[in-house]
């Protein structure tokens, strides 16, 4: 079984691979390993794609490492240009996510994202930062940079999800929530949030595949996956469609050995996070 390492402070789920057995055993050898029947006695190669998820650890080294990186060579430049309905969607996502940080001080802290869901200023987020903040007081920066104390008005540890509350000075633009079961295989989606404590990060992909069966939270839920970049801090963050529409909260990463991103993203569908904030927030106010 593949350690959980990598990317933010390893915590579970794990995801449990069409081609794996509920155990994580392989259904194939891998050639040239040891285990190569050619090379020893017919075996299974024991392998499991570790989903962690994509909070970040405060003061992690991996925003330094970014920071210091060279600038892209020429290649970057000719990437394919992004559709202009994809720049729009953007454009509208921005202003209504934020930066999430919990605890502090003495305390464990963790960071991630968030976004704004109703004009009360209901803020949806992860409820793993939470936990990982160790109940320590929330802040939720804006991007305008100005920064709020937040209410917690509830969490469900069970679907990993949080609602936070800030003053109406915050002013904050909720995003429109995609309709139920308006998500489509092979449309783009934008994920939108703050990895590595870059606010604002966007970043493009499809939707790879619906009801993915992934272990969110303290139970197992069906999520949209997703190849867009996620990365340590997009946890709580808005998957958008191109019209702008949140279709998911992403939430968690798939890896081989805790090896980084292979382009295997999840998020929590938008019909289960807008049923559950509404619960929290019909008991919370």
């Amino acid at each position: 079984m593949a350690v959980q390492t990598g990317l933010g402070e390893p915590r579970g789920p794990w995801f449990i691979s069409p081609d794996l057995d509920p155990d994580g055993r392989g259904r194939w050898d891998v050639p040239g390993s040891d285990r190569d029947p050619g090379r020893r006695r017919p075996g299974r190669w024991l392998t499991a794609l570790a989903v962690v998820a994509l909070s970040t650890v405060s003061g992690a080294a991996a925003g330094g490492w970014v920071a210091g990186r060279d600038a892209p060579g020429p290649a970057a430049a000719s990437a394919a240009p992004v559709p202009a309905e994809l720049v729009t969607a953007a454009q509208k996502t921005v202003p209504g996510v934020v930066s999430v940080m919990a605890g502090g001080a003495a305390g464990s802290s963790a960071t991630g994202s968030g976004f704004a869901i109703d004009n009360q200023q209901h803020i949806v987020t992860n409820d793993h930062i939470l936990a990982r903040g160790g109940g320590g007081p929330v802040t939720v920066e804006l991007p305008d940079g100005r920064r709020f104390s937040a209410e917690v008005v509830g969490r469900e540890p069970r679907s990993d999800l949080a609602v936070l509350k800030v003053p109406a000075s915050a002013r904050l633009a909720p995003l429109p929530l995609a309709k139920p079961n308006s998500v489509r295989v092979g449309e783009p989606v934008l994920a939108v949030g703050s990895p590595l404590g870059l606010s604002g990060t966007v970043t493009a992909g499809i939707v790879s595949a619906l009801n993915r069966q992934v272990r969110i939270g303290s139970g197992r839920h069906t999520a949209v996956q997703t190849d867009a970049s996620i990365n340590p801090g997009n946890s709580g963050g808005p998957l958008v469609n191109a019209r702008g529409e949140v279709v998911g909260v992403n939430t968690a990463i798939a890896t081989i050995d805790g090896n980084g991103s292979i382009g295997i993203g999840f998020a929590i569908p938008i019909d289960q996070v807008q049923q559950t904030a509404d619960t929290i927030i019909g008991k919370g106010g």
